[in-house]
């Protein structure tokens, strides 16, 4: 097919692909623990529907232990064509407080050119993009295509992992497409080139067998919600660097975001000043981040007049592509250890790691993205980093060393992913269902 053809393709079956957005956001398939299990097999199956659509001789779900299955579909190449793996991931995040969506998490909602709902970006937009992309070549593929869509990235991406290094054969290929980022601002082509990797864990705080009556004991009972925040606010310094031992600063080659831009994307309040230091590249995409995702206290609605026996928190560490998070899990929670006051009991539990990614920018695929991105965009791409992990990319690595990985996506730093009032624009869309259609021509017409 010319450029044309694909672009002309692409534009006809994009209000189908906008329906099947619709659609697949509709079903709360949220991974979590405590969440139905049936929205998330429902989106399985709708994924699996979507991507018979495409033409490709074979598709199944993969049952992957621990976990919720995979959809897996596969082409062979033509005669001396490569052959690309393409992923993204049915599941999402949890939509969180009601109140804090305009419209309805799960009722996907079109207003003003975007899709709003819960995984419009994150990642059911990756899922279309690889559907309505292979539609474009009406089962002709130029070249050999594998599909991997994972049901259980958000929580626990690492039993994808292990399966992947128990059948690499599965997803052998010459080049990994992997649309689960995106673009710093619409219409503003990017690849990531980097990605932070994960380390997360719970820790707990036990003083007490049962909670007391503050009035009675308040003064000399030992708070664990009291020693709780002081250990966590004894992670950061008073500008908001980190205070660990052994997670130095990092540098990022390249430009990031300017601080105006940055606080607007973040809605930043007024007067409120940034925290960290070193350039915003530097601290979103090469250094280290702490951050408290959840505690277990009683709530202000329900408190009550009591010295607390045991406080929980979730911690989360994102981790620079160099860094080891097992090793920075370690340091952590040493360090946890040792400001804990009062001589209480501290536990961990519930660790989850996950690699970095640092990715090489040359290569004969990187060059047949960047045509593709050209002209689906009107201009080049430049190079951008991640501050978010994906579990499979540094397995990917692992396990293919020589194998190109390029990421890109629909979604965009405004797009609230994780969010409340989550949101894909549908020309970024378009661009990106037309980019990984070209690339796939490019890359399948280029020589090896």
């Amino acid at each position: 097919m010319t450029p044309d053809e694909i672009e002309g393709a692409v534009a006809a079956g994009l209000p189908h692909a906008v329906e099947d957005l619709k659609r697949l956001v509709a079903i709360p398939s949220v991974a979590f623990p405590g969440h139905p299990e049936e929205p998330v097999l429902a989106a399985a199956a709708v994924t699996e529907e979507l991507l018979r659509s495409t033409g490709l001789p074979h598709v199944q779900q993969i049952p992957v232990e621990g976990s919720f299955p995979a959809v897996y579909a596969e082409a062979p190449a033509p005669p001396g064509a490569p052959t690309v793996l393409l992923y993204a991931h049915y599941d999402v995040q949890p939509a969180g407080d009601p109140a804090l969506w305009r419209t309805p998490a799960f009722e996907p909602t079109e207003i003003n050119g975007a899709v709003h709902g819960r995984g419009a970006a994150d990642d059911k937009s990756g899922v279309i993009t690889h559907v309505a992309a292979l539609r474009a070549f009406r089962g002709r593929f130029p070249v050999g295509v594998k599909v991997i869509i994972e049901g259980q990235e958000e929580y626990a991406g690492e039993r994808l992992e292990a399966f992947i290094e128990r059948n690499p054969e599965l997803v052998r290929a010459d080049a990994i497409v992997v649309a689960d980022t995106g673009n710093p601002r619409v219409g503003d082509p990017a690849v990531t080139t980097s990605l932070r990797g994960l380390a997360a864990f719970t820790v707990e705080v036990r003083t007490l067998r049962e909670s007391l009556h503050s009035g009675s004991f308040g003064g000399a009972a030992p708070d664990a919600l009291a020693a709780l925040l002081r250990m966590l606010a004894a992670l950061h310094d008073e500008n908001g660097d980190i205070r660990v031992p052994g997670l130095p600063r990092g540098t990022f080659l390249g430009a990031g975001p300017s601080e105006e831009d940055f606080r607007a994307t973040a809605g930043v309040l007024d007067d409120v000043s940034l925290v960290g230091s070193g350039s915003l590249a530097d601290r979103l995409w090469a250094s280290y981040a702490i951050t408290v995702t959840g505690l277990d206290v009683p709530t202000v609605s329900g408190a009550i007049n009591a010295v607390q026996p045991v406080a929980r928190a979730r911690v989360t560490v994102r981790v620079p592509p160099a860094g080891d998070p097992k090793t920075t899990t370690e340091a952590v929670i040493d360090f946890l250890r040792q400001v804990a006051p009062w001589g209480v009991r501290v536990g961990f539990s519930d660790h989850v790691l996950g690699s970095g990614f640092l990715a090489d920018t040359g290569g004969v695929a990187r060059s047949a993205l960047n045509r593709a991105m050209e002209r689906a965009y009107g201009r080049p791409p430049r190079d951008v980093g991640a501050g978010g992990s994906i579990p499979l990319v540094s397995t990917l690595v692992r396990q293919f060393p020589a194998t190109s990985i390029l990421l890109f996506g629909a979604e965009d730093d405004d797009a609230s992913i994780h969010a409340p009032n989550e949101r894909v624009v549908i020309e970024e869309l378009r661009r990106t269902i037309t980019t990984e259609a070209l690339f796939l021509q490019e890359y399948g017409s280029a020589p090896f």
